[in-house]
C-alpha cells in the first residue's frame, strides 16, 4: 500500500497536465464507484495541496452536478422518481433553502445528489442552478480539501461536536415561513 501511495504522488508531481484532469474525472467517475465525495475531496487536498486541490474539486463537483441536471432533464421518469423520494424523506411542504444545502453537503452521510435534487427544485433555470451549485459546493470542497484530513484525526467527542454545530447552523439557516393553501388546510376526508 504504501509503495502505491508513492507512485501516486510520483505520477501527481510529474504528471503535469494530465494528473488534475485525471482528478476532475474522477469527480465525474465518482457515482459509478459510490465513492463519497469526502474522500475525493480529502485525496484532492493530499495530492495537490490545499489551493489547487480546492480550485480541482470544485471543478469536479460542479461537474459531476451539472451532469446529473442534465441526466435528470432527459430522464422525466427518474426526476419524478426522485422526487418522490426526496418528498418521503423530507416531507411534502419541505424546501431546503441554499444555505441549508451548503451546510448539508459537509455533513458526510447525506447523499450529495440528493441534496443537487433539492438544488434543482428550488432553481429557476440551468443558469441559475448553476449559479447555485457552485456557491454550494464551494465550502465543501474548501473544508474538506484543506482541513479534511484533521477530520479524520479528530476524536470522537470533538467530531460530535462539530456535527451537533452543523445542525445548529442548518436550524438556523432553515426556510422561516410555510404556506400551506386553503383547500389543504381544511381538507375534507372522504
Amino acid at each position: 500500500m504504501e509503495l502505491l501511495g508513492s507512485y501516486i504522488f510520483t505520477f501527481v508531481e510529474n504528471g503535469g497536465l494530465l494528473a488534475p484532469i485525471l482528478f476532475i474525472s474522477f469527480h465525474l467517475l465518482r457515482p459509478l464507484f459510490f465513492l463519497p465525495v469526502v474522500f475525493i475531496c480529502i485525496s484532492g487536498g493530499m495530492l495537490f495541496g490545499a489551493l489547487a486541490g480546492t480550485i480541482y474539486s470544485i471543478i469536479g463537483i460542479t461537474l459531476s452536478s451539472l451532469l446529473f441536471y442534465i441526466v435528470l432533464q432527459r430522464t422525466p421518469k427518474t426526476f419524478h422518481k426522485l422526487t418522490n423520494v426526496r418528498k418521503r424523506l423530507f416531507g411534502k411542504k419541505m424546501e431546503l433553502t441554499a444555505s441549508q444545502i451548503s451546510m448539508l453537503r459537509l455533513v458526510p452521510f447525506i447523499h450529495f445528489h440528493l441534496l443537487s435534487l433539492c438544488l434543482i427544485e428550488i432553481s429557476s433555470n440551468f443558469k441559475d442552478y448553476t449559479k447555485s451549485s457552485i456557491v454550494t459546493n464551494i465550502p465543501v470542497a474548501f473544508i474538506y480539501t484543506s482541513v479534511g484530513q484533521q477530520l479524520t484525526n479528530l476524536s470522537p467527542i470533538m467530531l460530535s461536536l462539530f456535527l451537533c454545530l452543523l445542525c445548529v447552523c442548518i436550524y438556523l439557516f432553515r426556510k422561516k415561513e410555510s404556506i400551506i393553501k386553503w383547500k389543504e388546510f381544511f381538507q375534507v376526508s372522504t
